[in-house]
Order: C-alpha cells, then sequence, then structure tokens
C-alpha cells in the first residue's frame, strides 16, 4: 500500500473526498502489518475517532482493494477476511493456534504452474499460505 499522502493524492485524482476518517484509515493500515479484518480495523479507527461508523471503515476497505492499494487475504476465514496492506507478490505463514498472519517476502523466483497443469485456467494471481504453529505457540 501507499503511503497516506500518496493516498490521498489517488483519492483526489479519482475525484474522491479525503475525509478525517479516511486518512485515519490509511494511517492506521499503513503501519500494519497484522493483515486485520475489518472489525479489527474498526476499533482500532474507533480508539482515536468514536464517532465513526463501521460503514464507514468497511466501505474505505473496499475502496482500497478495488483501486489494488489492499489485497484480500484468502484461506484464513477464522474471524473473518484478513486485508494486507502489502500489495506485491508474497507467499503467507498463518498460525493455526493463535491466527497470526505474517508475510513471507523473498527474492525467489515466483511460484509458477507448467502449462499442462492448468487445466485452461488463466492464472490472474497467486497466494501460497502455509499453516503450522509459530515459535510462541510451540
Amino acid at each position: 500500500m501507499q503511503s497516506p499522502e500518496k493516498l490521498i493524492d489517488l483519492y483526489r485524482q479519482k475525484g474522491m473526498r479525503i475525509t478525517p476518517q479516511r486518512r485515519l484509515i490509511f494511517e492506521i493500515l499503513s503501519g500494519d502489518g497484522s493483515h486485520p479484518t475489518v472489525d479489527e480495523l474498526y476499533q482500532s479507527v474507533r480508539s482515536h475517532m468514536p464517532e465513526v461508523s463501521r460503514s464507514t471503515v468497511y466501505n474505505t476497505v473496499n475502496e482500497l482493494v478495488a483501486l489494488g492499494e489492499l489485497e484480500i487475504v484468502e484461506n484464513t476465514r477464522e474471524g473473518g477476511t484478513r486485508y494486507d496492506p502489502e500489495t506485491s507478490p508474497h507467499h503467507h505463514m498463518y498460525c493455526r493456534s493463535c491466527q497470526k498472519l505474517i508475510d513471507l517476502l523473498h527474492d525467489d523466483e515466483p511460484l509458477t504452474l507448467a502449462p499442462e497443469n492448468v487445466s485452461g485456467f488463466k492464472v490472474e494471481r497467486i497466494q501460497v499460505t502455509f499453516y503450522g504453529i509459530c515459535p510462541d505457540c510451540q
């Protein structure tokens, strides 16, 4: 995800209003590596701005996903859909005990499938999540 300042510029270019609530959501997400659910983000925003509505947070998250500034993290249904501000290609480690989700940023070759293994599918996106128990929970 881009910096809050760049997101503000992007929203302005798209003709979208910059509200104090959106600005706060940008700031919270830009420093958050926890892959929050919308409810977790809402609670964090409310701790700074108690009058914010849940729909404002949901709408802003959906806008950021549509703009490509947030990624939905698949296959971690426990606790709700999680969102990742790191939009560069990467994988995840997920702890089945505490539900911690961490980014695996790497310089390796990206995971690919041989054409004979895709059954005619056009691969649009790859997201791999490794499941296990983190060191804190072992």
